[in-house]
């Protein structure tokens, strides 16, 4: 028989539908499963340092308010039916924005502030630490590229753009000491912690956490997602600082993102000349959608406003209708620009209403426990005025995988004031698509030691391989390119080799002499 707190699970998870009987019976197990929480958490504050329990408790407060509205959620928070067509002036194309004039610019960067998603662990590419720190281009990394493009702004606008890093508590005494490095550069940096709420096991829905010492269980704590940005932003008194000061608009984007550099084009839009009689509060940056991400969130017009529709909020049968190209064709790049005041508004007056993501994990002990979540652009709508801006897929280069690594070290791009541009040798502006077996090239370390260099890939349109290969110096892939070392077979792709239209498989090695 099962438990109510199952039952509970399975309908606020699985969005079943519930006989009118039950409805009671349901109302009192949600309104248990809520005391239970609270009373668990008020244990945990309790073995808290007296110092620390003030901000905890409003942390503690955060994760219960999310925790009630996960309870309350009656199902897909999208009626697919009612779902509208986007409004012609929804979404903006790049193209028609114009650029600035030269003497304005200083005054437009003084209104903005620069936000880095920086939460995140290298560890599903084998590194330890922030994920920012991970070299990705001449020994530099994502912390140092970015600072490289904000002190060039500076620079050469005589401005002060600052550097906001949002951490978790996984990479934040990391990040504090790697940005001690940059005292000397030309950008203030100033950093801020997001949330740290206790996981809940799924049985139970009770925090798995003994006491409040994260680094004693780590295990027991997650970040919950970039949606938490809006509260701990203000919560940080940064928000307030830089509205005193008189800027307007933070940029936000993920770090390991590197198209996402401050676009003078959309900032005047924003700020500058071409601004709006009605400020815009929001925009999300989209792109135009390939088969390669069918399942990046997409903008829709919903209840006459604009917002955000995650492949989570789609109902099963409706799965294949959103990763139709045809259908919706932008996805989201979650490089956002909103606001300040805005922000400082919504958090003000609670009306922050971004969809709960449940994200279902099991622990290394075996332990099921569930993380709610929630994302920085599901916001969208809690904002006024929101538009999308369909920006070229030069501003979505995210690194999330050693294949996205070895597009960004290649010669397909070149440094430029820490931003990588598109060599104009490429005679077409999208990107190879590359897949790289994960047995063999999955981790960061791995993969290095299997290029003598990266190979020249101009000219390459589709990369698959696949075993135990690795490449000599001065390799060419060109054309579609497919290498194949199956189970025990080797190969081994000789210097200097010119591989195009080709594919390879069996064991070859070559031996030098």
């Amino acid at each position: 028989m099962s438990r109510p707190i199952d039952i509970l699970l399975k309908r606020v998870c699985g969005h079943q539908r519930v006989p009118s009987d039950s409805k009671e019976f349901l109302e009192v197990t949600k309104r248990d499963a809520l005391r239970l929480l609270e009373n668990d958490l008020d244990r945990l504050l309790l073995s808290a340092m007296p110092e620390r329990r003030a901000s905890l408790q409003q942390e503690m407060a955060r994760f219960v308010d999310l925790f009630r509205r996960f309870l309350q959620e009656e199902g897909p928070s999208i009626d697919w039916d009612k779902i509208q067509k986007l409004p012609e002036n929804a979404v903006m194309d790049y193209s028609k924005l114009k650029s600035p004039n030269t003497d304005k610019v200083q005054m437009m960067l003084d209104k903005l502030v620069v936000v880095k998603l920086n939460g995140g662990l290298g560890t599903s590419m084998g590194c330890h630490g922030p994920k920012s720190v991970i070299p990705v281009r001449s020994d530099l990394t994502f912390l140092d590229l970015t600072v490289q493009q904000i002190e060039h702004l500076n620079k050469t606008y005589n401005a002060n753009v600052p550097l906001v890093l949002m951490n978790s508590f996984n990479t934040d005494e990391d990040t504090e000491k790697i940005i001690r490095k940059y005292k000397g550069f030309r950008v203030q940096i100033y950093t801020f912690n997001q949330s740290c709420f206790p996981r809940i096991c799924r049985e139970s829905f009770l925090p798995i956490a003994k006491d409040c010492n994260v680094d004693k269980d780590i295990e027991a704590w997650y970040p919950p997602g970039h949606g938490d940005f809006y509260d701990t932003f203000r919560n940080s008194d940064l928000l307030k600082q830089f509205i005193d000061e008189g800027r307007e608009y933070c940029f936000l984007s993920n770090i390991d993102n590197l198209g996402a550099t401050v676009d003078l084009n959309i900032l005047n839009k924003l700020v500058g000349e071409e601004c709006l009689d009605k400020p815009v509060e929001f925009v999300m940056e989209v792109t135009d959608k390939t088969r390669a991400d069918v399942k990046g969130g997409t903008l829709i017009q919903f209840e006459n406003k604009l917002r955000l529709l995650e492949i989570a909020q789609v109902p099963k049968e409706r799965v294949d209708e959103f990763k139709s190209v045809k259908t919706f064709k932008f996805f989201n790049t979650n490089n956002i620009w909103a606001k300040l005041d805005a922000i400082d508004r919504v958090c003000r007056h609670h009306t922050l209403n971004m969809e709960i993501i449940v994200n279902n994990k099991t622990l290394e002990n075996g332990l099921r426990v569930v993380q709610l979540e929630t994302a920085v652009g599901a916001a969208m709508k809690c904002f006024d005025g929101s538009i999308g801006i369909n920006v070229p897929r030069s501003r979505f280069l995210p690194v999330k995988k050693t294949s996205d690594l070895f597009l960004v070290m290649s010669n397909l791009y070149n440094l430029k004031n820490g931003s990588l541009v598109m060599s104009p040798q490429r005679m077409f502006p999208t990107t190879p698509l590359v897949k790289l077996g994960e047995n063999h090239f999955g981790k960061v370390k791995e993969f290095l030691g299997r290029f003598a260099n990266i190979p020249d890939i101009i000219e390459l349109d589709h990369l698959t391989v696949s075993g135990d290969v690795t490449f000599g110096r001065g390799v060419s892939l060109r054309g579609t390119v497919i290498i194949i070392a199956n189970h025990g077979d080797r190969i081994d792709i000789p210097a200097g080799a010119i591989l195009e239209n080709k594919i390879v498989s069996g064991n070859m090695r070559i031996l030098d002499h």
